[in-house]
């Protein structure tokens, strides 16, 4: 549900919400006293609960199934530090994260939360973990906005109850003619699909939403900051006891001195190297300069998993541009970019090893091929298993069912590949069994992979032919 702000609908709603949140305070403070100390209660339960959202800067479930994102990373630092295990409870908006903290059903949130004057009424806010500025996004080609008289009579839209609206209502006061759309079914990540669609002319999101989704959005650029540097923090029920609060500042204070907290967030929002959709040339002087080297690993390793040696060639370089000691921001590296848990499974000892590297990509993704249905047919089949590769064969599943829920056919990669990106949009990913992926990443991997497959196949003459897969040959039975 959408709805316009308009005025005097934003002054009562500004003031008759929070006034609701915080009927529960009261009730709140009063049953803090004379209890156990918040820190003492957590240590004695063995647990810290904490809730947040599904996005790729606060929470999601990695291509294994692990659970990821900044928020969740220094929540489990924290739980760590004070010896107790991590519960997540992932809410569906940003009324349902206050509402959680104010009447204390979680212990904080752990949400991307910017700081502002007026969501201190409702909970009390830690130390920063980082700094986020607004900024106005639109699609390269159309105009570029330079400033707030630029957004009049356009068609704008943020996050319901966000900070983005709330600075929105600010600057209404001496820019009347400002308006904005508040949604309250989309995240900021859904509102960039807006503007790439064009069915927007401007969204307001953090720094942080472009930057890490910079690659999926390439028609999107940013045509002003908003505001100036803003806090990000977690939030804390306002109680007379303040231990475990206390205790948060402590740890994120010790992790900020100590450069942790700068290697957090290095890992999680450092620029990924993207990729070159008009580079042709590019990869073909790499074809030249850097296949022959490994060009008999490939053949070597796909004829034992009974793959088509180009197709692996192709999928290693859409990882890592055939370098041997690529590493990513998240702590993929290699030549096949394995994970350390995958790595483990696969027994490769040295990731950076081209041979070890090359063969543990070539057996597990035979091994994700297996794993897609048989109902799957050539090329889909393999098309599948390499999004697998890339997003998870959990969040495989959940955009097939997706798909047949849709009157779609879940064993079509042209059908499949429409909903994949839906697993990024709350509607959809609330409603699967492993949550949020970004699955429009997925969709390009694939459709990189064959393009360079293509390319090969005619740098290489071959005749043009599906995708081979062979039955596997009889081996000694691998860690798989």
């Amino acid at each position: 549900m959408q709805h316009e702000m308009v005025p005097g609908v934003a002054r009562l709603r500004r003031i008759v919400w929070p006034i609701l949140l915080l009927l529960s305070v009261p009730v709140v403070l009063q049953g803090c006293v004379n209890r156990t100390p918040m820190l003492e209660q957590v240590r004695e339960e063995g647990k810290l609960t904490i809730v947040t959202r599904n996005s790729s800067t606060t929470y999601y479930l990695d291509p294994e199934g692990q659970p990821d994102g900044l928020e969740y990373e220094l929540a489990e630092m924290f739980a760590d530090h004070l010896g107790v295990e991590l519960e997540v409870v992932v809410a569906n908006n940003l009324k349902d994260i206050f509402t959680m903290v104010t009447r204390r059903e979680v212990d904080l949130a752990a949400a991307g939360l910017t700081i502002t004057n007026h969501r201190k009424n409702w909970v009390r806010f830690s130390e920063p973990i980082k700094w986020v500025s607004q900024q106005v996004i639109y699609r390269a080609g159309n105009d570029k906005p330079d400033s707030v008289e630029d957004l009049y009579d356009k068609h704008i839209e943020v996050v319901a109850l966000s900070s983005h609206s709330e600075h929105l209502r600010k600057l209404h006061k001496q820019h009347p003619k400002l308006r904005w759309v508040e949604n309250e079914q989309l995240e900021s990540e859904e509102l960039l699909d807006l503007v790439k669609n064009q069915l927007v002319d401007y969204v307001v999101v953090d720094s942080t939403e472009l930057n890490i989704n910079q690659h999926l959005y390439p028609e999107l650029s940013v045509g002003f900051d908003l505001t100036k540097p803003e806090p990000i923090a977690w939030a804390f029920p306002h109680t007379h006891d303040t231990s475990l609060y206390d205790e948060a500042n402590r740890f994120i204070k010790m992790i900020d001195d100590n450069g942790v907290l700068a290697q957090v967030l290095e890992r999680h929002y450092s620029h990924v190297e993207q990729f070159d959709h008009v580079g042709t040339f590019t990869f073909l002087e790499h074809v030249a300069a850097r296949l022959p080297e490994y060009e008999e690993a490939f053949q070597e390793a796909a004829a034992q998993n009974g793959l088509d040696w180009l197709l692996l060639a192709a999928m290693g370089y859409q990882e890592s541009h055939w370098r041997a000691d690529a590493v990513s921001p998240t702590g993929v590296r290699g030549l096949m970019m394995l994970t350390n848990r995958t790595a483990r499974m696969l027994g490769v000892s040295n990731r950076r090893d081209p041979l070890e590297s090359i063969d543990g990509g070539a057996r597990y993704l035979r091994d994700l091929y297996e794993r897609v249905p048989e109902s799957v047919k050539e090329p889909d089949r393999m098309w599948m298993a390499l999004a697998s590769y890339n997003i998870g064969l959990g969040h495989l599943r959940d955009a097939r069912k997706i798909t047949k829920r849709r009157k779609g056919n879940p064993d079509k990669w042209v059908d499949v590949k429409d909903n994949l990106p839906l697993l990024r949009k709350r509607k959809w990913y609330r409603t699967t069994q492993y949550g949020y992926a970004r699955g429009n990443e997925a969709v390009r991997y694939v459709e990189n992979i064959r393009s360079y497959y293509e390319i090969l196949h005619k740098h290489y003459s071959e005749q043009e032919s599906p995708i081979r897969i062979e039955p596997l040959p009889t081996i000694e039975a691998s860690a798989l």
